[in-house]
């Protein structure tokens, strides 16, 4: 194991694990990096992908999820290859900690068969888990009996419970599981628990047919922007890192502000390979400074913000690049991989400055 979350892919090569738990961003990474080797390749070997891909996803979405009839053939011929990369004995993957993309999920679920989505906290344990025998996406699955759910209303946000055809709110979680209180901290723990038990995630949430939860936003660390528009840096974060450029992004806004800034970090992977082919320096402390770089970057983020819907005051609309990626021994991530937000802002303090000063030269 090397440690260094650039190498991750070759470790879990290495590594062969049975049971594999991750998160939407490596999930992500894994969908880039197969779908920019099948595009590299050959016209068969496309083709063949493109065949196998087409008819496995239509069984599934048809409710087999064995791929249908010519599936244990794609499976050997073509899929075998793709599991080989993540070690070649994985049984079951499961994804959480945030919302995986759809699309993502497909792919994984086609390519490396039994594939779950989970939702939890570590306040709360795990609360819902779609089902293997599910052939639909994008929600998190059913509440498990352990707990109870329900979703309270949010007028800043307007999300209530009441709306039609499905209802939307802060999801709560109550039940055995649950945490008692955050230790020697009373004040913490009253802002999450209240008096009937019911712990508040600052996750937002909806209920679709079946009985299953869809999150679909964040009220947790929502912030007003100047125009009195309320921002989830989070739901914006995943959408951004839908960009092949982006391994890791950090969005900030201020309540004296109208528009986001946000601090990249880039994937060498891709970035090194995209500057080779329009003969560019092969040294990313080079390319994050080239103005030309940065905006490529920019349009990037921007067009995965209007495709997957985003409005105009939750666009980005300046970055600054870096080389070095957040890691844990820097402060800047906790042990689960999440954002330190606060750390953040004060190591690129003067970047998020320089930013706004340059879009106030634009205005």
């Amino acid at each position: 194991f090397s440690g260094d979350v650039l190498n991750l892919l070759d470790d879990i090569t290495e590594l062969k694990p049975t049971v594999f738990v991750s998160v939407p961003r490596l999930w992500n990474r894994i969908y880039d990096k197969i779908n920019a080797g099948i595009n590299e390749s050959g016209l068969l070997t496309r083709s063949m992908f493109n065949a196998a891909y087409s008819s496995k996803k239509q069984a599934l979405a048809a409710g087999d999820m064995t791929g249908g009839k010519w599936g244990k053939f794609w499976d050997w011929l073509v899929f075998s290859k793709l599991r080989a990369k993540l070690g070649g004995q994985v049984q079951f993957m499961v994804s959480g900690a945030s919302p995986i993309s759809p699309d993502v999920m497909s792919f994984l679920r086609v390519c490396f068969a039994n594939v779950v989505e989970g939702y939890g906290l570590s306040e709360v344990g795990i609360v819902t888990v779609s089902g293997f025998d599910d052939p639909s996406v994008g929600h998190v699955g059913p509440p498990l009996s352990c707990v109870e759910i329900k979703l309270e209303d949010i007028p800043d946000m307007n999300y209530f419970h009441s709306d039609q055809p499905y209802p939307r709110g802060e999801v709560c979680v109550r039940g055995p599981t649950v945490f008692q209180g955050y230790y020697n901290d009373e004040a913490k723990t009253k802002e999450v628990l209240d008096e009937d038990g019911w712990f508040h995630t600052g996750d937002v949430g909806c209920w679709i047919p079946g009985g299953k939860l869809k999150i679909i936003d964040r009220k947790k660390n929502l912030f007003k922007l100047a125009q009195g528009e309320y921002v989830a840096p989070e739901k914006i974060e995943q959408i951004c890192e839908r960009s092949p450029f982006v391994f890791q992004i950090f969005v900030y806004g201020d309540s004296l502000r109208s528009d986001l800034v946000a601090v990249v970090a880039p994937d060498p992977d891709y970035m090194l390979v995209w500057a080779k082919e329009r003969g560019l320096p092969q040294n990313m402390n080079t390319l994050c400074q080239d103005r030309g770089v940065v905006m490529s970057v920019l349009r990037s983020i921007q067009e995965q913000g209007r495709s997957s819907k985003l409005h105009g005051f939750e666009q980005v609309k300046a970055i600054y690049l870096t080389p070095e990626p957040f890691t844990i021994e820097a402060g800047l991530l906790t042990p689960t991989m999440k954002l330190k937000r606060p750390q953040l802002k004060a190591q690129f303090e003067n970047a998020i400055a320089a930013m706004y000063a340059g879009l106030d030269k634009k205005d």
